[in-house]
């Protein structure tokens, strides 16, 4: 099976590599792609969903005195993630005793004339990134006023 990486994929510095990689995999349900663990980093994937983790210190990690790397990491930001199904993820982060940042919604956004929905939540990672899952509920007619 040859893979082919997407156009952009996010890689995110962590500060427990280990602690990230299980929740990314044990709980949203990420698989790994591929791996160097004695550089702490791991290529993830979720349906077409792409992700990169790595061990801050132990390769690359674009810090310095300007910009320092505190928590939470990636401050404005939230990651949007397709899923087939949120109710597993919800199950296991639930287990897990992880409480969501963002509860369980459904929300619509227009797009044009129509309107797209999503059931979402906002999940913080153990640094703090925000991932946001979410199944589609379709489309609809966009409703003026």
């Amino acid at each position: 099976m040859t893979f082919t990486a997407n156009a952009l994929v996010p890689e995110l510095a962590v500060s427990d590599w280990p602690k990230s990689r299980s929740f990314y995999c044990d709980l949203i349900g990420f698989h790994v792609v591929y791996e160097r663990p004695e550089e702490g980093f791991t290529y993830l994937a979720l349906g077409d969903a792409q992700l990169m983790i790595d061990q801050m210190g132990a390769g690359r990690t674009f810090e310095d005195e300007t910009v320092p790397v505190t928590y939470p990491f990636g401050r404005g930001m939230n990651l949007q993630l397709i899923v087939p199904s949120l109710e597993n993820i919800l199950e296991r982060l639930q287990r897990a005793g992880i409480e969501l940042f963002l509860p369980l919604e459904e929300k619509w956004y227009r797009r044009g004339e129509t309107e797209v929905g999503n059931r979402q939540f906002i999940v913080a990672d153990p640094d703090g990134y925000l991932i946001r899952p979410f199944e589609s509920l379709g489309e609809r007619p966009f409703r003026f006023g």
